[in-house]
């Protein structure tokens, strides 16, 4: 089966040797985004929440070039330097995704890109 690079310039560029996102088939995996912003490639300043709201907005961005929405997401990675940010960035996501809500996965790391506080990854199944 073929692979499909999904690429948009509303989401952050790759940090290094990875895809924003691979389709096969109707299904598109979305690589880790932290809260960088698309425009400066700089990491949001704020707590926790600015930058998981930042995360999904990432996310949403690649979803679109991908045909799909957050909506779409059929699981969820979360990465944390601080599972003290559990609650908050559970929160930002109970804004951004709709019920059923996709399947997720929340671990704690001692460090992440660029001194960011949250990455989250994601796969998505788009209506074949």
């Amino acid at each position: 089966m073929s692979r499909t690079i999904i690429h948009t310039d509303n989401a952050p560029k790759a940090i290094g040797p990875y895809s924003q996102a691979v389709r096969v088939g109707n299904t598109v995996y979305l690589s880790g985004q932290i809260p960088l912003d698309p425009a400066t490639g700089e990491l949001v300043g704020g707590d926790i929440t600015a930058q998981t709201r930042r995360v999904f907005a990432n996310l949403a961005a690649v979803c679109a070039a991908a045909g799909g929405s957050l909506a779409d997401l059929a699981r969820v990675g979360i990465y944390l330097v601080d599972l003290g940010d559990f609650a908050a960035v559970n929160a930002v996501m109970a804004e951004s995704c709709t019920q059923p809500y996709p399947a997720r996965s929340t671990i704690e790391v001692s460090a992440l890109p660029r001194g960011a506080r949250v990455e989250i990854d994601a796969v998505m199944v788009l209506a074949g």
